[in-house]
């Protein structure tokens, strides 16, 4: 006597010809210092049928330069698009990076990255006097 108790199959709807989809698609950087390490980066995987190809990165200004995959990215396979941000400058961060691909349903991924730069204090901002051992001390 043989006996079926049930199978099941999973089917992930694929979309017909390549298709980008990012992990995430805002990085919050909090507050971080001045010239501390601004580099993040947006994981996508193709989740087409077809190689995907991105043709275009662009930062929303001179302070943002992306570097992304030249090369096809075949179905079912990831890569990234590392974004780095000029940390010199002090202040809020609001930025994007513009993603041109050939993705079926999305041909323009916009990427945010926020957050704050703050100012870091230095030798000259402090208001402490050092003294050098042996010296005289000098009264104005």
């Amino acid at each position: 006597m043989a006996m079926v108790v049930g199978s099941f199959a999973y089917v992930s709807a694929q979309v017909a010809g390549p298709q980008i989809e990012f992990e995430r698609i805002e990085h919050d950087y909090g507050t971080i210092d001045q010239g501390a390490n601004g580099k993040t980066e947006f994981v996508f995987t193709n989740t087409g049928t077809e190689p995907l190809i991105i043709s275009k990165a662009k930062g929303s200004c001179g302070c943002t330069v992306p570097t992304w995959p030249k090369e096809p990215i075949a179905p079912g396979a990831s890569a990234s698009v590392e974004v780095k941000y000029d940390t010199k400058r002090v202040g809020p961060i609001s930025k994007s990076v513009t993603i041109t691909s050939n993705s079926v349903d999305q041909s323009t991924a916009l990427l945010k990255i926020k957050g704050t730069v703050q100012a870091v204090a230095t030798e000259s901002d402090s208001p402490e006097m050092k003294t050098i051992e042996g010296a005289t001390p000098v009264s104005e």
